[in-house]
């Protein structure tokens, strides 16, 4: 942890002064009217999820479950899945090149967003409808009743693709109460929110349930934006509008219907990374951008990002859905549930590639040439019911997914000159100056300096349908009054069709240059000899492989993927289709009231799917390259997980503690690796990951007035240390991950909350919240370079407020990560700055990362009526 800046320093003892004030309040009887009385406080053990598709006692369902309810919400500041990290031990969640790729990560697995074709390994879930990304499902989640963290493979109930866990969120529905509340929030950085909700019966059957949000705030990240043309200045801030409507019907007791709409629309700038090591190519990007391209030397945690094109991003998220309930009678009672859903998200980004101010590759901001959008429509059924010795449920499932998305990439005018330098440093760094090499490229490929490379590079489409059917069931049987059996086992179809349209508007005419019909023509040897030999490297005399070499190199760095000829003009049709089982068998014994322990076996599944990007090959000269050669077969297997758990869950002092624990092993096969490989994103299915340790929560509600929540995971989760057969390699960077821990994935990680209410007078009271979360070192990068290692840290959460004990007032200061907590969420190699320099410590590499936030302070009042 950091100390506190001086900006930071006033605020965090302005909190603390207030709340040393306010404990110290005298409790004097000052109005004689009786005092507002509190709703009668339930036991910890009657807590209720819905982690098996019914209601039941946290306490009695066999499955590591993280519970959060809407108090505990809002005293942490929760707002989105992102948020909610700080109160779950195990839980990541990072966001890298735009708000539109986020991705969460459970006991050190999940997916790297930044490939829309993989699918999450964390699921999650809103009002029982399944998102089809992590990204999908970020936004202001508005009122909510509560939120459920499963751990583990949870495919048998959850849908699809949830082979590390489910975030299973539960919005408030309406009632049958008038009731109404407010709050409006002013925050650094320019922070302002107004949020509002009204809840209103509709004579005796309907209730209506709306909440509308808006959140703006100037962004944390100052920008150094050279000569443009982007203006803006700051990068991560937020603007956010949201709205949600819910209608019950509820003609009787047994038939229930809520009809839901909701809307959210961001327009903001988002993702700029810095520098955290600059390497030996820095000097040239200054040289480039006009002296002020790139941090020299690199100082990631004065948060000045170096940026000349647009980061703007518009994302919009719509859905509609319905839920009918109806209780059959017939059927001994059970409960009849009908979710439909179809829900419309799009993107659009603009992405400065390099992260420097030199012009070097980049894409704009619009519809035409950066697109991605989600079309979706699910349906399930499922059929739940009781009698004396069995619960069962039995269920199916329908998604049918639609993605369209347009990929660009714009080259600018440092491009040629950079590439020119840098090629040449890469033989001799003395060749490394501007009037010797700057128009190498053009010599290379007797093409006009300034027009080998320049304009739109590729424009690229692609479509991809999915369909995913299953049938479903999870079913308890009491074997007697203490022993419970539960099987669960889904049976999963998947099919998907991707149509990629490849094109080059530019014509690459300096990848195009060198190509005959044979490959490689003799010309184009000619003159990448004779710009060489110009260049003080004797090329003749020097011997064949280290000639094959220098061509290689200059054919490979002519033809990286946005400006390869070889895909203009290419289209592909590719299909899948898997036919898979999963299911989860548990044995969970009550050996009193007060406790239950558990074992349980789970198979979780998820999908294959297909690169929606740029692929290429690394054949050799013979083939048209080196790594030049377009690769048509852009899919990628199913991934697979076989997990163990062995679990207490125990209750204490007349059900006012919980504490619970369990022991984990999780053995996953064809593990879907996203990883960026300098010019592209790439799924590489690595052979085996094994996640192990231990997963333990406390929850004490210590006095009526104090409630503590605490949560510790040591999970080491690493790559299978076996090399495969000779038909896997772990390819270029990935040498290292055999045998090694995986990244995002610190050995212990753990959470700490405590809430105390206290009466101030009459009719007043006091509330404080302080919550943190612990994480030990790990590492950001898919590659596991040193260099992107992030040590161990905590970040601390504050609220206090004072308001009417009937809650019709409260006035909180609140502060986010108080003590300022340096963190990095990903980081990753610097495009084009590696120049084919993968190994660690080499000093030509300069490394960047996306920062996760910085300390916020403000003030909220709320209102209710």
């Amino acid at each position: 942890m950091n100390g506190l800046q001086p900006r930071h320093h006033f605020l965090a003892i302005a909190i603390v002064a207030s709340l040393a004030t306010m404990s110290v309040l005298p409790a004097h009887a000052q109005d004689a009217s009786p005092a507002p009385q509190k709703p009668e406080a339930k036991t910890l053990d009657t807590l209720v999820v819905t982690a098996q598709k019914r209601e039941e006692v946290m306490q009695d369902v066999p499955i590591t479950v993280t519970a959060l309810s809407q108090q505990t919400l809002q005293d942490s500041g929760v707002r989105d899945i992102k948020d909610l990290q700080v109160l779950v031990p195990g839980l990541t969640v990072t966001s890298t090149q735009s708000e539109a790729i986020t991705t969460a990560r459970i006991r050190g697995v999940g997916t790297v967003g930044d490939n829309i074709g993989l699918e999450s390994s964390v699921g999650v879930v809103i009002d029982g409808v399944y998102r089809p990304r992590n990204s999908v499902g970020f936004g202001d989640l508005g009122e909510l009743e509560r939120i459920e963290v499963l751990k583990g493979p949870q495919g048998t109930l959850f849908g699809k693709n949830t082979s590390s866990g489910v975030i299973n969120i539960v919005t408030r529905k309406p009632d049958f109460e008038l009731a109404g509340q407010g709050e409006v929030t002013f925050g650094t950085y320019g922070a302002l929110g107004l949020a509002g909700g009204f809840n209103a019966p509709l004579g005796d059957y309907a209730a209506l349930r709306v909440y509308a949000a808006h959140r703006d705030r100037d962004g944390w990240m100052r920008v150094v934006t050279g000569a443009g043309p982007r203006t803006e200045g700051r990068d991560y801030d937020q603007n956010v509008d949201t709205f949600r409507a819910k209608l019950l019907i509820a003609p009787s007791d047994k038939v229930e219907i809520v009809l839901s709409a909701d809307s959210t629309r961001r327009n903001e700038n988002c993702c700029t990374a810095v520098q955290l090591v600059s390497g030996a190519t820095a000097p040239l990007l200054n040289a480039l951008g006009g002296g002020h391209a790139i941090a020299i030397p690199a100082d990631p945690w004065a948060r000045v990002a170096y940026s000349n094109r647009s980061t703007a991003q518009n994302i919009r998220d719509k859905g509609v859905q319905g839920e009918v309930n109806v209780i059959l009678d017939a059927l001994g009672g059970a409960r009849f549930t009908s979710i439909t859903a179809g829900r419309d998200w799009n993107s659009v980004n603009g992405r400065d590639f390099d992260f420097t101010t030199a012009d070097m590759i980049y894409m704009n901001p619009q519809q035409d040439e950066s697109y991605s959008r989600f079309k979706t429509f699910s349906q399930e059924f499922h059929l739940t019911g009781s009698t004396a010795t069995m619960d069962w449920l039995v269920g199916a499932f329908y998604s049918k997914e639609t993605i369209n998305r347009t990929e660009s990439y714009r080259i600018g005018a440092a491009y040629e000159p950079y590439l020119s330098i840098g090629l040449l440093s890469m033989i001799n760094p003395a060749l490394a100056s501007l009037p010797n090499a700057a128009t190498f490229m053009a010599d290379a490929t007797g093409q006009p300096a300034g027009s080998v490379f320049a304009g739109l590079g590729a424009l690229d489409h692609y479509r991809q349908s999915a369909q995913s059917t299953a049938l479903f069931s999870n079913n308890t049987w009491h074997a007697t009054g203490a022993f419970d059996i539960t099987l669960g086992l889904r049976y999963t179809r998947e099919t998907k069709d991707l149509q990629s349209a490849y094109s080059n508007p530019n014509g690459s005419p300096g990848c195009a240059s060198y190509f005959g019909p044979g490959g490689v023509s003799s010309a184009a040897i000619g003159r990448i000899a004779a710009a060489l030999t110009a260049r003080g490297v004797p090329f003749a005399s020097l011997p064949a492989a280290n000639q094959q070499a220098l061509i290689s190199n200059v054919v490979g760095y002519s033809c990286l993927p946005w400006a390869n000829v070889m895909h203009g003009g290419r289209s592909t049709d590719q299909s899948r289709s898997e036919n898979e089982w999963s299911g989860t068998l548990k044995l969970a014994y009550r050996w009193n009231p007060h406790a239950m322990t558990y074992v349980s076996y789970a198979r979780g599944y998820k999908a294959g799917g297909f690169n929606l990007d740029r692929v290429q090959s690394s054949n050799g000269l013979s083939s048209g390259g080196s790594g030049i050669t377009p690769v048509d077969d852009t899919s990628f297997p199913g991934e697979f997980v076989d997990s163990w758990e062995l679990g207490a869950k125990t209750t204490w002092a007349g059900g006012n503690l919980l504490l619970n624990a369990a022991l984990f092993h999780q053995t996953y096969s064809d593990f879907q690796l996203n990883s960026f490989l300098g010019t592209s994103f790439v799924v590489r299915s690595i052979p085996e990951v094994v996640s192990k340790g231990l997963d333990a929560e406390l929850l004490w509600q210590t006095t009526p007035n104090l409630m503590l929540q605490a949560g510790l995971m040591y999970a080491d989760t690493r790559y299978g240390d076996a090399i495969p057969g000779a038909d896997f390699t772990y390819p270029g960077a990935l040498y290292k991950l055999p045998g090694a821990r995986m990244s995002f994935a610190p050995r212990l990680s753990g959470s700490l909350s405590a809430t105390c209410e206290w009466d101030i007078g009459q009719r007043l009271e006091g509330r404080f919240n302080i919550g943190g979360k612990y994480m030990s070192s790990y590492n950001t990068g898919s590659d596991l370079d040193a260099e992107k290692g992030q040590r161990a840290y905590t970040v601390a959460n504050v609220r206090i407020g004072i308001g009417a004990r009937d809650q019709a007032w409260q006035l909180e200061l609140w502060g986010l990560n108080v003590f300022d907590a340096r963190y990095v969420q990903v980081g990753f190699d610097g495009p084009l700055q590696a120049l084919g320099t993968p190994e660690p410590g080499n000093p030509k590499n300069t490394y960047n990362a996306f920062l996760g936030a910085p300390a916020t302070y403000g003030a909220t009042l709320r209102f209710r009526f």
